[in-house]
């Protein structure tokens, strides 16, 4: 069983001051007690193609594990392990993340897309953000009703960490609009 969320929202703010602030989310104090179930990200890649003028950069993401505490006790741990792929195509104005976990695979799969393009109603003053999310519990038949209650925990802790993250990226896009005209916050 699959389900799918998706959001979208737009920043006030130029698709290179809200991608510039993707990079920052995980990166300030005050972030990180904002986002306090991401525990570390690394990146283990990062390249350029420079034919085509895209930078891919690969992430890896430890989590505090979402869903109900007895779920993380029969998996036996608490933490996430995820990879993060990005793909930023500064020509055509596009950044697109991909996020997977690759602890707990035999019991769920969360993949999440999150796409930042320039708004089609003011291209050079907003980005749209589009967010989805699909989330598969691996059928267990003994305990499919319990996999439907995780599953729907797990949506909504994704959609509660998503307006937080909202939050963070508001909060950078601030800070660097401020840099940018030499005001300080």
């Amino acid at each position: 069983m699959v389900k799918a969320y998706a959001q979208e929202y737009t920043y006030e703010h130029p698709w290179e001051r809200v991608t510039s602030a993707s990079w920052r989310k995980f990166v300030d104090s005050e972030n990180r007690r904002t986002l306090s179930h991401i525990l570390e990200v690394d990146t283990l890649n990062r390249k350029v193609d420079t034919e085509s003028g895209r930078l891919y950069t690969t992430r890896a993401i430890t989590i505090h594990a979402p869903g109900p505490w007895f779920v993380r006790k029969i998996v036996g741990q608490d933490t996430c392990h995820c990879v993060e792929s990005t793909v930023v195509d500064a020509r055509s104005r596009s950044m697109q993340l991909t996020t997977q976990n690759i602890s707990f695979q035999k019991f769920i799969e969360v993949v999440e897309k999150i796409r930042y393009e320039p708004h089609p109603d003011n291209p050079n003053g907003w980005t749209m953000c589009r967010q989805e999310t699909s989330i598969r519990i691996k059928p267990l038949s003994a305990l499919a009703s319990m996999a439907e209650k995780v599953e729907q925990r797990c949506a909504e802790r994704f959609m509660q960490n998503s307006v937080k993250g909202r939050e963070v990226m508001e909060r950078i896009c601030k800070y660097l609009e401020a840099g940018s005209s030499g005001l300080t916050v």
